[in-house]
């Protein structure tokens, strides 16, 4: 049977400006609320109007005005947008795929918005970043978005410098030919971490490339890879993390709160050594100097 496809639904909204989201690849993984209100809204905002015209038309919204904002004409475009949300519109903003406002300049468009006393409503849909973090399999409890970084190889280690020691998923995007320059900057800064690679997300060839950053340089060195990817690093161990961030101070706090707490030395630094993953002979010396300190017979 021959897939027809959704429509919108005839609706009133609100004024003010909706941030939607659209596919990200797949014309299907786009919601309900999604095309009812790019249905009834008085103009589009988009970054290409072919692009946009293709989603609206494969939904039989063919006649959605489209009026384009990008990097470009924002600072021009942005007072217009004012003058018309004052006039009680119903302005809706999309990019040319995923949800807008990420890794895009969106948010000057939004800020001025709330700025000027207008409602922006989110109607929540696709996204790469969160797409290639759910099927990554590498921990979600804690994630650190850093978008495209500096196409030149200095300010893109400047930047992952910055990031070193983040216990964290480390997620950026990157275009298909600067990805093995990339991946060389990564293992130069951050060492052979686990790094995947993903590509065509949602799309007929999704792929989701994974291994250490040398494996992934062998093979980015037999093979190409084309359009944009989600990168996604793993992070330090929390373990690893609590000792780059533990210093002398607060160890000689922990081991003096449990040498007041009846610990003996070699107890104290015994727990010390557990809670932080650092070795019992530092702590064991630091707890004794502690202990003669205040005046102890250790």
């Amino acid at each position: 049977m021959k897939k027809v496809p959704l429509k919108a639904k005839s609706m009133t909204f609100a004024p003010g400006l909706y941030i939607v989201s659209t596919p990200i690849g797949n014309l299907r993984d786009i919601t309900l609320r999604a095309l009812d209100v790019l249905g009834a809204a008085d103009v589009i905002l988009c970054e290409d109007k072919r692009v946009t015209k293709k989603l609206l038309n494969a939904y039989g919204l063919t006649e959605a005005p489209l009026m384009l904002y990008h990097d470009h004409n924002g600072d021009r475009q942005r007072p217009v947008i004012m003058d018309r949300l004052a006039k009680g519109e119903v302005i809706a903003h999309v990019s040319d795929a995923g949800t807008p406002g990420i890794s895009d300049p969106g948010f000057k468009l939004y800020r001025d918005a709330i700025e000027n006393g207008h409602p922006v409503y989110p109607i929540p849909g696709a996204s790469a970043v969160i797409a290639a973090l759910s099927a990554s399999g590498m921990p979600t409890d804690r994630f650190l978005f850093e978008g495209f970084l500096p196409t030149k190889s200095s300010a893109r280690k400047s930047r992952l410098q910055a990031v070193e020691k983040m216990n964290a998923t480390l997620v950026f995007y990157e275009a298909g030919n600067r990805v093995q320059k990339f991946c060389k900057d990564v293992h130069e800064v951050l060492g052979d971490r686990q790094i995947i690679l993903a590509r065509e997300i949602t799309k007929k060839f999704e792929e989701f490339v994974r291994g250490s950053t040398s494996e992934i340089l062998a093979r980015l060195e037999k093979e190409t890879f084309k359009g944009e990817f989600v990168i996604l690093i793993g992070g330090i161990s929390a373990e690893e993390w609590q000792r780059e961030n533990l210093d002398d101070e607060t160890l000689r706090r922990m081991l003096a709160n449990m040498l007041e707490n009846g610990l003996s030395v070699k107890d104290a630094s015994q727990a010390v050594a557990k809670q932080t993953g650092l070795g019992k002979r530092q702590l064991y010396q630091m707890a004794i100097d502690i202990q003669a300190a205040e005046g102890g017979n250790g």
